[in-house]
């Protein structure tokens, strides 16, 4: 694992090139995006908040059908579903960590869900993504963490795939 990167502060981050990254208040169901991240469970149920909301909005019955296939997950690992009823034509779901306490491998699994994700949408052909803050609902990863991290994982993959893909992290309305 790079630590480094992760100690990295956000003055340093705010020296690297520009990303084609942007941070909005936006509901992520209505994104007009290839592919959204849904921060699901390692089981792939239909859950709460913005798991419930992307099941919802996708058609619940067809969505929890294609993630039967797939679960179960890994924390940290990401597997890909059409987007059915949604504007975007995929959702990736990844399983984030539950927070307890910082000192259980929290960070390195969250990063690995925003680098799988990244990666799995790459493959796919996709050129524009949007995430919502992934394990900082009911997981209870602490919101100012988690935006850190999703900030800088985000814009280190792109860069060091120099990607120009898209990125848009979704924060709930």
């Amino acid at each position: 694992m790079d630590t480094g990167r992760m100690n990295r502060t956000k003055r340093q981050r705010g020296k690297e090139k520009a990303m084609p990254f942007s941070v909005v208040h936006h509901d992520i169901t209505d994104m007009q995006v290839d592919a959204i991240a849904n921060a699901a469970n390692t089981d792939l149920l239909m859950g709460s908040g913005v798991c419930g909301a992307i099941f919802r909005a996708a058609g619940a019955s067809r969505m929890q059908e294609a993630c039967d296939r797939l679960s179960p997950i890994r924390t940290g690992e990401a597997v890909i579903t059409p987007g059915f009823d949604l504007p975007a034509r995929y959702v990736i779901h990844t399983a984030g960590p539950l927070w307890r306490g910082g000192d259980h491998n929290e960070e390195a699994l969250l990063r690995s869900c925003y680098r799988s994700c990244l990666a799995i949408a790459s493959v796919h052909g996709c050129t524009s993504m949007a995430f919502p803050l992934i394990s900082a609902g009911i997981y209870g990863y602490p919101r100012a963490e988690a935006l850190d991290v999703a900030e800088d994982e985000i814009r280190y993959w792109l860069k060091e795939n120099d990607s120009t893909m898209d990125v848009k992290l979704a924060l709930w309305p």
